[in-house]
């Protein structure tokens, strides 16, 4: 009999896995990662390329890059300084041509600030999306349909086929304008100033492009207050301004020629017909509530007088700058001012607000429905209703902007609400003019300003066309019904 145990018969050795299989399951794994990839790289295209979504993109993107600049110690006086909000805020301000500062621009600046500022109002008041393509267009001599649908979004032509000579005549526009006002200007600064010829042609550039861009950054700590009765210094500065702030449209129509009111389209009759109303209303109520006034228009001569009741009419349209201490000025004064930095310059242009023809297309529509029209005309033209619809959608939507802005900073701060309204619509209509608050504002209130001239540069609609992922049009009408209104 054997000793040894009979061992179980072993197990057949199991079958290894399919290659084939395990080739399928990794290309299906790999498929499913492309698949997410692609699909995270499609919802970046779409925001990148996407013409209504990619203003503001571009220009958050110029804001952090000039905040980097800024923040470098060759920036600012102080390199040990913790600048950080400073620096954000002013290329915030800079890039959305509004002019609010929480420092002193002229001493907390380098000369190597002060160009990045006034890099970043260039290429805000340009239009980020316009200057871009503008540079493809020169280096590559082509532009492709999506680059033209872009710089159509910021330039708001009409004809997509002229998108290309627009761009070109809007770069000369600007150059051409810029250039003669900070000719005269350098020239001012020399003779009457006794500055060198450097500093003269330093200070005429940068003013120049600061007017007509509608900025209002200048490099002297009481901005515009020491040239008040100076007709040479503030009445190129106020022209470049109503330039600027008129549109480019409006700019390149006249210099077509079409001088004759007869022949002008209804925008450009609304833009020009409605700024020399703002300006002549915007004067004489200047003039009627500072005239005597010690803390601003009394001291000054009959020139001073006049021109800064004229630069109190031009200024406020959200160009910033300023001849008098508004810190001084009467209540009334002050309203007359929240309404023109309300309403603002004319359509892509340099100025910000909800601009002249949003107010006066509502005004019309006003007017319409109170006689019982059924169709708003305007100079023996129809207004169609989706240019209504907009109108009302840029005015209510400012509104809301502003009073939301109003009652953040009512919280955050102690100030009164005469001057928190001020600021807040300041703010928004990318104009830049305080009341003096802007220097002692928490941070807290600065992101509050920063979101509002953010805002306000890339335009309510477009903002809420940004953050609307898609656009599908209803297919089918539902019953009316007529609310009671009123």
């Amino acid at each position: 009999m054997s000793l040894r145990r009979s061992l179980p018969p072993s197990e057949p050795a199991k079958p290894g896995p399919d290659p084939a299989s395990v080739a399928a399951v990794q290309k299906m794994l790999r498929d499913a990662k492309n698949e997410r990839e692609g699909r995270k790289a499609n919802v970046v295209r779409r925001i990148m390329t996407h013409p209504v979504r990619a203003v503001p993109v571009a220009f958050l993107m110029v804001i952090l890059i000039g905040a980097a600049l800024l923040m470098l110690p060759a920036s600012r006086t102080d390199p040990d300084a913790d600048a950080f909000m400073d620096s954000l805020f002013t290329s915030v301000s800079a890039v959305c041509v509004t002019g609010l500062v929480t420092v002193d621009t002229a001493t907390f600046w380098t000369p190597f600030g002060h160009v990045v500022i006034l890099a970043l109002i260039q290429v805000g008041g340009f239009g980020i999306m316009t200057l871009a393509t503008l540079l493809a267009l020169l280096v590559r001599k082509s532009i492709g349909l999506r680059g033209q649908l872009v710089a159509q979004t910021e330039t708001h032509t009409l004809n997509l086929g002229d998108v290309r000579a627009v761009l070109l005549r809007v770069a000369k526009i600007m150059l051409t304008f810029e250039a003669a006002t900070a000719a005269i200007l350098t020239a001012r600064f020399w003779i009457a100033y006794d500055q060198n010829p450097g500093t003269a042609l330093w200070h005429g550039i940068f003013h120049a492009i600061s007017a007509f861009n509608n900025a209002g950054f200048s490099v002297y700590s009481n901005n515009l207050i020491g040239f008040a009765e100076d007709p040479w210094i503030i009445t190129p500065i106020c022209l470049a301004i109503i330039a600027g702030g008129l549109g480019f449209p409006v700019i390149i129509q006249l210099t077509r020629g079409e001088t004759k009111p007869r022949n002008w389209t209804v925008h450009l009759r609304l833009t020009i017909y409605g700024t020399l109303f703002l300006l002549i209303a915007g004067m004489a109520l200047f003039a009627a509530f500072e005239w005597n006034r010690n803390e601003t228009l009394g001291p000054l001569s009959l020139t001073g007088k006049i021109l800064g009741s004229f630069a109190g009419s031009v200024f406020p349209r959200t160009a910033g700058f300023n001849s008098i201490d508004y810190g001084a000025a009467a209540p009334e004064t002050l309203m007359v001012t929240n309404i023109l930095m309300f309403i603002g310059g004319g359509s892509a242009g340099t100025a910000g607000g909800i601009k002249i023809t949003t107010f006066l297309v509502l005004g019309f529509a006003i007017w319409n429905e109170v006689r019982g029209r059924d169709q708003v005309t305007i100079a023996h033209r129809s207004v169609s209703s989706s240019s209504q619809r907009q109108a009302l959608s840029v005015a209510l939507l400012g509104v809301a902007a502003v009073v939301i802005g109003t009652m953040l900073l009512l919280i955050f701060t102690d100030y009164s609400l005469e001057k928190v309204l001020f600021e807040s619509i300041s703010a928004f209509g990318t104009v830049g003019m305080s009341t003096g608050i802007t220097y002692n504002l928490p941070p807290s209130a600065e992101w509050v300003l920063m979101a509002l001239m953010f805002t306000g540069r890339i335009g309510t609609v477009t903002l809420a066309s940004a953050l609307a992922l898609s656009a599908r049009p209803r297919l089918y009408r539902l019953p009316e019904e007529r609310p009671i209104i009123g």
